[in-house]
């Protein structure tokens, strides 16, 4: 057990992306679209698509990886690894697999599922562990290959989704650098986006009926869920900025749950936050769900954007409903 009232690092980050390429041409040849329906529409002009080979468990381990070797920690140094996705390769979990393919025999590890929320649900649940002096190094993965769950003869689903992953460093710090943070639970709309469970009967004996397991395609109501994008995200940004103090003027940067162009615009002018402070990169990757957020930061880092001590709000939203935002500094 640590010191109790630790504070919070981010101090690395990492992602990586399939290979396959599938463009907004290529599913014009399967459904009836176009690139600019698609690109006027979302903003969207291409995904990346785990083959029927990949696994989210290697994509994470090597996101992990890359978090880690910035951070400068090894994995053995690791008390904790958590992994957010709704798309786990076994149904009772993958960080326990991530684990062991990092080489991380101390860590605890498991996932955690919040759908397009998952990466900041998993940041303010990996600050508690931190913050209560129970662990000092956590890593944390937003990972999800939704390309299993679509229809891909449905237009308005099909269009949306890609896969990726990516993973933060979080380490107890002298200084405390997650600001504020606020996050939120709807389920009386949980049918405007979900991958539903589709029970199956199976009579095992006479009289004794079962359900055998399998989910429904992603479905979505898109209009419920811009409109309700619009409305909350801004409205919890502006909460978690409250508890750290701070206002939109401060924010160096705005990194979204990458959803939508249109969803990221309205947000964006509601909390008056210019569209150079922005960071976005859904039109080449389309919504990667628990890893969208953590592949912006990356690419944001990478590109020198953003640098030490820079303000980011940021926001997740998405099936459940959920949402919440965590405003922090970045690095030590």
């Amino acid at each position: 057990m640590n010191q109790l009232g630790a504070g919070i690092a981010i101090t690395g980050v990492g992602s990586a992306k399939p290979e396959t390429v599938l463009d907004n041409h290529h599913l014009s040849q399967m459904v009836e679209t176009s690139d600019e329906w698609i690109q006027t529409r979302t903003g969207i002009r291409q995904r990346r698509l785990l083959d029927a080979q990949g696994s989210l468990s290697e994509m994470a381990s090597a996101a992990a990886h890359k978090a880690m070797a910035m951070a400068g920690l090894s994995p053995v140094n690791l008390d904790l690894i958590i992994l957010a996705t709704s798309t786990a390769d076994d149904l009772f979990g993958s960080a326990c697999q991530i684990q062991a393919s990092l080489g991380a025999s101390n860590a605890v590890a498991f996932d955690l599922t919040a759908a397009c929320s998952g990466f900041v649900f998993g940041m303010v649940t990996a600050a508690q562990f931190i913050r209560t002096g129970v662990y000092r190094n956590v890593l944390l993965i937003g990972a999800d290959v939704l390309s299993r769950w679509v229809d891909w003869s449905d237009r308005c689903t099909c269009v949306l989704f890609g896969d990726g992953a990516g993973a933060v460093v979080m380490q107890a710090n002298q200084q405390d650098r997650l600001l504020g943070f606020e996050i939120r639970s709807d389920g009386n709309q949980n049918g405007s986006l979900k991958l539903a469970y589709d029970a199956r009967t199976q009579e095992i004996v006479k009289g004794v009926t079962v359900s055998r397991g399998c989910y429904q395609p992603i479905t979505m109501n898109g209009k419920e869920v811009y409109r309700f994008a619009v409305q909350k995200v801004p409205e919890v940004i502006d909460k978690a900025l409250f508890w750290a103090n701070l206002t939109t003027d401060q924010v160096d940067w705005l990194v979204l749950h990458q959803a939508n162009q249109r969803i990221l615009d309205a947000v964006a002018q509601r909390l008056k936050i210019p569209s150079e402070k922005v960071l976005t990169n859904l039109s080449n990757y389309g919504n990667t769900s628990a890893a969208s957020i953590p592949l912006v930061l990356d690419e944001g880092v990478q590109q020198g954007k953003i640098k030490p001590g820079d303000i980011i709000a940021a926001s997740g939203f998405g099936a459940g409903l959920t949402w919440g935002s965590a405003i922090f500094q970045w690095g030590r």
